[in-house]
């Protein structure tokens, strides 16, 4: 990877649209998935600006419907006042990260939201932060699974909760998902569960079988 001697293919897919913003030394990720036909969109995190999304939204015409939060660090709420337009539209958050501008949700009592022809299912990926969740969404080609900082492509979130339950939670809630579905992560590319499987140095035990 130091060498740019491999990456994941492209995973992108119609109705999902990536923005990478600069926040000090790097940059991080937000998304956008949205149904064609109501034109109904729903935001995952913020990055650093959420100038460029919300530019987006306003020129293909969709209508920002509910914003999630993955986790709580900075870079990834940097911008949520300006986002969800001082809490007119409403966003979500794990109860663990409660946070100014957010609604909680406990996930024993929250099973899924809908928005349009998008269902979006909350999966519990912490260790990276206390309350990490990862967004499992339905509707458009394939699944898409907006994982956060869980995991990157050929790694992961570090542990700073816990290294051992980042390491768990992904496997139990992030590799049972069909290998075709799209992940998108807080840093760096597209990737999916198949390429992840093949080729993530800290779950060498699906290489085996995939």
């Amino acid at each position: 990877m130091a060498h740019n001697a491999w990456k994941p293919a492209d995973a992108s897919l119609p109705g999902l649209a990536q923005f990478n913003t600069t926040y000090h030394d790097m940059t991080v990720n937000a998304y956008l998935v949205w149904d064609a036909e109501t034109k109904n969109a729903v935001a995952f995190d913020t990055g650093a600006d959420a100038g460029p999304m919300i530019d987006f939204i306003e020129k293909h015409g969709l209508n920002l419907s509910l914003i999630f939060l993955t986790h709580t660090h900075p870079d990834h709420i940097m911008d949520l006042a300006r986002l969800s337009a001082d809490g007119a539209v409403t966003a979500f958050v794990h109860a663990r990260e409660a946070c100014a501008s957010a609604k909680t949700f406990e996930l024993g009592e929250t099973e899924s939201w809908e928005s349009g022809g998008l269902k979006i299912e909350p999966r519990s990926t912490w260790g990276h932060s206390k309350g990490g969740i990862t967004y499992v969404v339905s509707g458009l080609e394939k699944p898409v699974a907006i994982v956060g900082d869980a995991l990157f492509a050929s790694s992961m979130g570090g542990g700073m909760v816990s290294f051992s339950e980042a390491l768990a939670t992904n496997r139990k809630e992030i590799f049972t998902l069909p290998n075709h579905t799209v992940l998108c992560p807080g840093h760096g590319p597209l990737t999916t569960v198949g390429e992840e499987k093949a080729h993530n140095p800290f779950y060498p035990e699906f290489k085996e079988v995939f």
